[in-house]
């Protein structure tokens, strides 16, 4: 027991990251977006997410809507940029990853506080919940920095005229969505770096004389 509380402090870390990670995946605030014709974007702001576009509006624009508007991204459509693709992608992966690493790491943490003092029911189990801890993280980094590099490009995005959107802004900063996603990623890496230092009681090198 004394020897995993950086694992312990690892399970912590990790399962914060992937709620964080979660989190990030279903706000629709990755892009907020400045437009200048507020006729139907009445709040003049629009918010980009990675599954749907949304803006507040006082026209009925879309039935059961009043004020907010929310559009759906529907399978493949060629005007949704490579970067959102690879956001929805990428971070179901990290979802599923990162639990499997939560459920490697419980395994290892229930193992060592039930006085189970087999190596090979610990060690590998702490390992692979490291591994996946990372992996996570790195499929959470991908998709935060890759829209955040669009945001602060002021890149467009093509919305088909259902959408009700401009094809540019006239401004766009980087919504809520990102910085929860940054945590995540430092979140996940730490705890996958934990995890992987750990060592079984006993199997120092030692020198005799």
């Amino acid at each position: 027991v004394n020897a995993s509380h950086l694992q312990l402090t690892a399970f912590v870390l990790g399962t914060v990251g992937w709620i964080l990670c979660t989190i990030s995946m279903g706000m629709v605030e990755w892009r907020v977006w400045h437009v200048d014709n507020t006729s139907i974007i009445s709040s003049g702001i629009a918010w980009v997410g990675i599954w749907k576009v949304c803006f507040i509006s006082y026209l009925h624009v879309s039935p059961g809507y009043r004020e907010q508007f929310c559009h759906k991204f529907s399978g493949y459509e060629s005007f949704v940029p490579h970067e959102i693709y690879a956001a929805q992608g990428l971070l179901l992966i990290a979802m599923f990853v990162g639990l499997l690493g939560l459920a490697a790491t419980i395994f290892a943490l229930r193992n060592v506080y039930m006085g189970i003092t087999h190596k090979t029911l610990i060690t590998p189990f702490f390992l692979v919940g490291g591994f996946f801890y990372i992996f996570a993280g790195l499929c959470v980094l991908i998709p935060v920095s890759w829209n955040f590099y669009s945001v602060t490009h002021n890149r467009s995005i093509a919305f088909p005229p259902s959408y009700y959107m401009p094809s540019s802004p006239v401004a766009q900063e980087a919504g809520p969505a990102i910085p929860v996603g940054i945590v995540a990623v430092i979140l996940l890496l730490l705890s996958g770096t934990f995890s992987l230092s750990y060592r079984f009681p006993g199997t120092t090198n030692t020198i005799t004389k």
